[in-house]
């Protein structure tokens, strides 16, 4: 087995893939036993009776003698997978199995994929409502932007549960882990720090807004269009919020401009970025290149210039991998019965994430690894605590 902070050495072949795939990744199993006529009639009928007569005459007593409150829908319409993109529900079933099984080995929680023949919001969200019943938390997972936002909001409002696209949070929490981390290696404040970020869909918009909340000095936004700025033509209402509160210095341009004497880089974009334009980057400059399966810039290129380099893979060091925070964030949401994740639970994740890392740090280790069994319980106990604090546990 691959050590826990040794990036993967070997090239995957199709044969091993398709053969863990075959018959899908997820089976159910049981808690009670069924050994027995005894056992089978206190779990089945006629004793399954009397606990769904107690649950009709006290719905609350579900959360108790069901699955239910602590199972985990992971919902996608398949219109932005992975780098594949709008490749549709069946396509995209393979990856929240996926999701599923990373919910329970790293967050212990029970899960199911739940992929929909519809990329209509209302539908989407009459669809949930009426399921409610049968779930606890939504993770939304590979959902296009802009319409996750919209789908997002939607669900925030008409659930009582916590509901989180991962895609958008999930990469946003690990991302200021990891400047954290880096800043604690180079002895630098995100204070002091402008940050570009390449990419203005579901992953970059949720990264603006967690660092304007940890204290960044500046994000600059680039998009396909250049640098977003207020008074832009075209900007969808998410651009436009977001170009109020970004983009201080007034820049004006594209992504070369954005990035002369940046301190801070996170692409989160299929765009390319030349070497040229990392080595106009501020000294000591940090590179988070996270498309996958191709980053922006090739780390071993981006690393000519940057003081630390990240990406999304695995066969790099300093993977940026939403595992390190999904698992947890849901599970510390549900142990304190909370009825949304609020900025502070995201916040502090972020925290824990960083601490876990914080006794190992160096250049090439500014977060844990994914397979760090610390980091999920750690993350889980510091949502919990930011649930009671933001009162919505």
């Amino acid at each position: 087995m691959t050590a826990v902070n040794e990036p993967l050495t070997t090239e995957l072949t199709d044969d091993e893939i398709f053969a863990a795939h075959e018959g899908g990744k997820l089976g159910v199993g049981t808690t009670a036993s069924l050994a027995d006529p005894r056992a089978l009639s206190i779990a089945y009928t006629p004793g399954v009776a009397r606990v769904s007569r107690a649950i009709a005459d006290d719905p609350a007593l579900a959360a108790r003698y069901t699955w239910a409150h602590r199972l985990v829908a992971v919902v996608s319409d398949g219109t932005a997978v992975l780098g594949l993109g709008d490749i549709g529900p069946r396509a995209s079933l393979p990856v929240m199995e996926g999701k599923a099984a990373l919910f329970k080995t790293f967050g212990g929680l029970d899960s199911i994929p739940l992929v929909l023949d519809t990329t209509d919001v209302d539908e989407i969200v009459e669809t949930l409502v009426r399921l409610r019943p049968s779930f606890g938390a939504v993770n939304l997972e590979d959902v296009a932007a802009p319409r996750c936002f919209e789908l997002e909001a939607r669900l925030v409002e008409a659930l009582d549960v916590p509901v989180m696209h991962d895609d958008q949070h999930g990469t946003a929490v690990v991302a200021l882990a990891a400047l954290r981390g880096a800043n604690a290696v180079l002895g630098k404040r995100v204070g002091d720090q402008r940050v570009v970020i390449s990419g203005v869909g579901a992953a970059g918009v949720a990264c603006a807004k967690i660092l304007l909340a940890a204290g960044v000095g500046e994000v600059t936004l680039v998009d396909s269009r250049g640098i977003v700025h207020a008074g832009r033509d075209g900007l969808n209402p998410v651009k436009a919020e977001l170009a109020e509160v970004t983009n201080a210095s007034g820049l004006r341009g594209g992504i070369a401009e954005a990035l002369r004497g940046a301190d801070v880089f996170v692409g989160v974009s299929s765009s390319r970025v030349e070497e040229e334009l990392i080595a106009a980057m501020a000294g000591d400059a940090v590179v988070f290149a996270l498309s996958n399966p191709d980053p922006e810039v090739h780390p071993e290129v981006a690393g000519r210039h940057a003081a630390v380099v990240a990406t999304g893979r695995s066969d790099f060091p300093n993977q940026i991998n939403n595992v390190l925070a999904f698992p947890g964030i849901f599970r510390g949401a549900l142990d304190a019965g909370a009825r949304r994740i609020t900025e502070g639970m995201k916040l502090a994740a972020a925290d824990a994430i960083a601490a876990v890392a914080a006794d190992d740090l160096a250049v090439d280790r500014i977060v844990p690894s994914a397979l760090d069994p610390r980091v999920a319980p750690e993350v889980a106990a510091a949502v919990a605590l930011a649930a009671r604090q933001d009162g919505v546990a």
